[in-house]
């Protein structure tokens, strides 16, 4: 082998040690892989993280949605103290938060060293009234703290189907006016017993005053002596 060549191959695996040793001192995390979630997350200081971002639409598979849509995440805080999520704006849209029991919410909490999930049965909601959006594709989403700090990414886009189903935007609930409809119900069947007690008190008088004439053909009665008499 000729020296240029015994020079070039200790080069090249020289080069090979040092990605080596740098790719095993770096760790194996998604950063350093170059490896990206399938849903956006993002950061904010050493102590906010907020993972697995997606705005949910209704029903339709494909294409452009115009209507309500609801914010899912996971904000975990490692910091030693509480932080209060204020908002969440997808596009230009503000959402408005609201609890499990879906009583509006101005902010919401992330205990130090907790996570808390919004969007799904039992979690506080994040849901936006209107916005236009591309069903399968990306959004930018902003998170708003109470300490004024703020992250913008862009989220993805799904409806509410296959794992999203149930996160997705539903109907407001419609009140039944069943118990409205009972007391109503309760006051016409006391008008008809009403109605009833007098008519049978009517009755029942006449009956009773009946009973004079009957007292009335005893007295004639009476006359039947007079008429042994004879």
């Amino acid at each position: 082998m000729s020296r240029s060549l015994r020079v070039g191959s200790i080069a090249a695996i020289a080069a090979l040690a040092i990605a080596s040793l740098s790719a095993c001192s770096a760790g194996n995390t998604a950063e350093t892989l170059e490896i990206k979630p399938d849903n956006a997350s993002a950061t904010i200081g050493t102590d906010l993280l907020m993972n697995n971002i997606v705005v949910v639409t209704g029903d339709e598979s494909s294409g452009e949605h115009t209507g309500p849509a609801n914010v899912t995440v996971n904000i975990s805080n490692t910091g030693e103290l509480p932080a209060e999520l204020q908002s969440i704006a997808v596009g230009n849209a503000s959402a408005a938060l609201a609890d499990d029991k879906g009583a509006p919410l101005t902010g919401i909490v992330i205990p130090a060293h907790g996570a808390v999930a919004i969007g799904g049965a039992g979690n506080p909601s994040a849901r936006v009234a209107s916005v236009t959006l591309s069903v399968g594709g990306f959004v930018p989403t902003t998170f708003t703290f109470k300490s004024g700090r703020s992250v913008q990414t862009e989220a993805s886009v799904y409806p509410n189907k296959g794992l999203y189903k149930g996160f997705g935007p539903t109907a407001s609930p419609v009140a039944v006016p069943t118990k409205a409809a009972s007391p109503a119900a309760a006051g016409t069947a006391t008008a008809t017993g009403a109605a009833t007690a007098p008519a049978t008190g009517a009755a029942t008088a006449p009956a009773a005053g009946a009973t004079a004439p009957a007292g009335a053909a005893t007295a004639t009665g009476t006359a039947s002596p007079a008429a042994g008499t004879h």
